[in-house]
């Protein structure tokens, strides 16, 4: 049983959860999730949580390789209002924002947010950790390099899996000593990692049932995936499936992706493996 309770509102599954992903950007890496107005956001919103998605993660900065960082202040220009009117339009929706600044995390809580998502893991915002214990709400804690200049920068390239246990055990140790209640590990799947290290992770997932926290895996339609397979982006989504189902056999608990039906597929029928 994974239950997240946020804003006085409990969410509860005996199977593992969709995650949809909407980016309020203008250069993330796969189009279609990207939406630029309020009308859009409502139907892209409508759509995923009629194809089974149970959070919405709105993003405002792409980290994509090669992007270019923005501020705080802009990333919350971007996000502010679709937040607030996708919180109006679909009361019962847990949403996620993908931010790794605290003060974002603030406003967006403030607006009606329930999960903030930090591809950070805390790192590239010194206030975070308490800022999230004070807001009480869950937090995605993502491996990734301590440098925000690097975070797509191979430092090693031998077994990664000594790395994430080394980083969740002093990461997960201090997100208890600030008081934060609820914490989702998410290994960093494509940052920082070789496509070999990549496979590993999702070979390797049951490894972490030891910290005894949800596992959020965000593979969908990565470049791990396309490189290998010689195609592009947009036409991942076959290659997607094969290691959503891999990641839920080895004990994934929360899927982030671009196509909501077919991963909701994919759940339906590895429960019936399991």
């Amino acid at each position: 049983m994974l239950t997240l309770i946020s804003q006085g509102k409990t969410l509860s599954s005996t199977k593992p959860l969709i995650m949809g992903i909407m980016n309020i950007t203008p250069d993330s890496f796969y189009q279609k999730s990207r939406v630029t107005a309020v009308s859009e956001a409502i139907d892209l919103a409508g759509e995923m949580l009629a194809d089974g998605a149970s959070i919405i993660d709105i993003g405002g900065q792409s980290t994509r390789p090669g992007a270019i960082a923005i501020s705080a202040n802009e990333e919350m220009d971007r996000i502010g209002s679709i937040i607030e009117a996708v919180v109006k339009q679909f009361p019962d929706l847990f949403i996620s924002v993908d931010t790794y600044f605290s003060e974002v995390a603030k406003q967006v809580v403030k607006a009606g947010a329930h999960i903030i998502n930090d591809i950070s893991g805390g790192l590239y915002d010194a206030n975070m950790f308490k800022t999230i214990a004070a807001l009480n709400v869950p937090y995605v804690l993502m491996h990734v390099n301590d440098n925000k200049d690097e975070m797509h920068t191979v430092k090693n390239e031998a077994s990664i899996m000594p790395v994430l246990h080394n980083f969740f055990t002093t990461t997960c140790a201090t997100a208890k000593e600030v008081g934060i209640q609820q914490l989702i590990l998410d290994p960093g799947f494509g940052f920082s990692k070789t496509p070999e290290q990549n496979f590993e992770i999702i070979s390797n997932l049951s490894a972490f049932a030891s910290f005894q926290k949800p596992l959020l895996i965000g593979v969908s339609r990565k470049s791990t995936i396309y490189k290998t397979l010689g195609i592009t982006a947009s036409e991942a989504l076959n290659g997607t499936t094969v290691l959503h189902t891999a990641a839920l056999l080895h004990g994934a608990s929360i899927l982030r992706v671009h196509d909501v039906k077919e991963a909701n597929e994919v759940v339906t029928l590895c429960s019936y493996l399991q």
